[in-house]
């Protein structure tokens, strides 16, 4: 189990840090997950700082997820463990086109197929090379063949052949072994749905980067993703309306338990505020998985504002009301009336004034070199309750896949000469490399600094052990009015 942490610094640098990458004997059951988390958290004194937990679609993280909230304190989670689940984004992507591609498989197998008959030997791979340059084809790219899991490398495979239409034509005409010649249909088809995915690779890249984006990002994305989708239901080609409908019922299942925090995260980007709510409310209706409306996400903003305000405060606004209530009234009278005064206080100072001021500025232009993160922290003085809020919801990563990226590692880590390394030193030179990785600004490299530190650290102890040893032998074989140094040793 990889275990990392992201959060926005002192200096408002978003950070992330591997901080456990835990052996988890079997059996893999909720109980146990959740036991192994919480027990990380309590070990980095985190567990009443987190926003969010992302994790993969499936069903023992569900479970996992109410077990985590039995075990932690609801008060210190936002909107008392409501939020606290994060599906991965990335995750949802891929089920969502899978399903979609599944309805018109039988449109692109042919393509799949010929692809796979032109990879399977060098000697083919070269014939289709020649050929290719024989008729001048402007493409220059490798022919790669798909994972029927990855919906992305469906596409690329796709992507990459269409260009290549004549040479498969040319070829079935020299190899009379070669017989899945996709037809014209086959090809249009397949451009078609190229042109179709589009769109999702965009959403993917960004998900899929090395590097975690800010929380913001996200809404708009996906409501332009539903936009196509419902395009695609009105398609002139059948087949295409089938896959649309099978990507509008897998897009419903699962936007709809996320999108509070995208939501949440785009108010918070002084470039769209209430405004792209109710910008996607007109094109989209509130029907369907983006029903939110803009009263709905002010609603739960103002919810959070209320709550972190009542965290800011601390005990000290409550001892201070406490002093002016009458020495008369009884404790449970006291204790009312401090809850409604804290509620009172909160909901005038925080929701009507610094949620309104911030709401009823203007937006700002969208630029590219814009850095949300640098106008909260100078804006911050102005804004405190929302920057503490915006501190920690734009930290918050919608997709696992840079986590998951740490058992990529293996080939890296664990060689034929290194195989047998122990779970625990395993897993200090995964979580270290993150480390360094943040330390030195990033880089892919940062195994090979780690080895070279290690290795560093092995010789210098060597020298270090070497030299005591003649330094003995040295000393007690020479007169004492002779010194030895380190640079007399050879």
């Amino acid at each position: 189990m990889a275990v990392t942490a992201h959060y926005i610094d002192n200096s408002w640098i978003l950070r992330s840090h591997m901080l456990r990458f835990i052996y988890v004997p079997t059996p893999h059951s909720s109980d146990r997950l959740a036991s192994v988390l919480v027990n990380c958290m309590l070990d980095w004194n985190i567990d009443t700082k987190v926003s969010t937990i992302t994790l993969d679609n499936c069903s023992t993280n569900d479970a996992m997820i109410s077990k985590i909230k039995k075990k932690m304190v609801l008060s210190y989670l936002l909107g008392e463990g409501t939020l606290l689940h994060m599906r991965c984004s990335a995750h949802i992507l891929n089920l969502i086109v899978k399903d979609g591609l599944d309805v018109v498989k039988d449109g692109i197998e042919r393509i799949r197929d010929s692809v796979s008959y032109w990879l399977a030997t060098p000697k083919r791979f070269e014939f289709f090379q020649e050929t290719s340059k024989q008729l001048r084809v402007p493409c220059e790219k490798r022919l790669v063949l798909d994972c029927p899991t990855r919906w992305n490398s469906t596409f690329l495979m796709l992507a990459i052949a269409i260009p290549y239409k004549e040479v498969f034509n040319r070829l079935k005409q020299r190899d009379h072994q070669y017989d899945c010649l996709p037809s014209n249909d086959d090809w249009l088809f397949a451009s078609i749905v190229c042109e179709k995915l589009q769109c999702f690779t965009l959403v993917s890249d960004l998900f899929l980067g090395s590097k975690y984006p800010t929380a913001n990002l996200f809404f708009p994305r996906i409501c332009e993703l539903k936009i196509r989708i419902c395009e695609w239901m009105f398609d002139s080609n059948e087949i295409i309306q089938r896959m649309a409908e099978s990507m509008w019922a897998k897009f419903n299942k699962y936007w709809e338990v996320i999108q509070q925090i995208l939501a949440v995260a785009i108010v918070l980007d002084p470039r769209y505020k209430l405004d792209i709510a109710e910008y996607y409310a007109e094109k989209l209706g509130l029907d369907g998985s983006l029903s939110l409306s803009a009263s709905d996400i002010r609603r739960i903003l103002g919810d959070l504002v209320v709550e972190y305000q009542s965290r800011l405060n601390g005990n000290g606004n409550n001892l201070a009301v406490g002093n002016d209530l009458p020495a008369s009234s009884s404790n449970s009278d006291q204790g009312f009336d401090l809850f409604v005064s804290r509620r009172k206080k909160s909901r005038i100072t925080s929701v009507t004034a610094e949620l309104d001021a911030y709401l009823n500025e203007e937006i700002l232009p969208r630029t590219s070199d814009f850095d949300i993160l640098m106008w909260w922290k100078i804006n911050g003085p102005k804004y405190p309750i929302l920057q503490e809020i915006a501190r920690d919801i734009l930290a918050v990563p919608v997709t696992s896949v840079a986590s998951e990226s740490a058992f990529s590692s293996e080939g890296r880590l664990l060689d034929p000469h290194r195989s047998r390394l122990h779970q625990s030193t395993v897993e200090a030179l995964m979580c270290t490399r993150t480390w360094l990785q943040a330390n030195e600004g990033g880089g892919d490299d940062g195994v090979g600094n780690l080895e070279g530190c290690f290795s560093s650290l092995s010789e210098t102890r060597m020298v270090q052990e070497v030299a005591q040893s003649e330094s003995a032998i040295l000393e007690d074989n020479a007169p004492r009015n002779r010194t030895y140094n380190l640079d007399d040793l050879d």
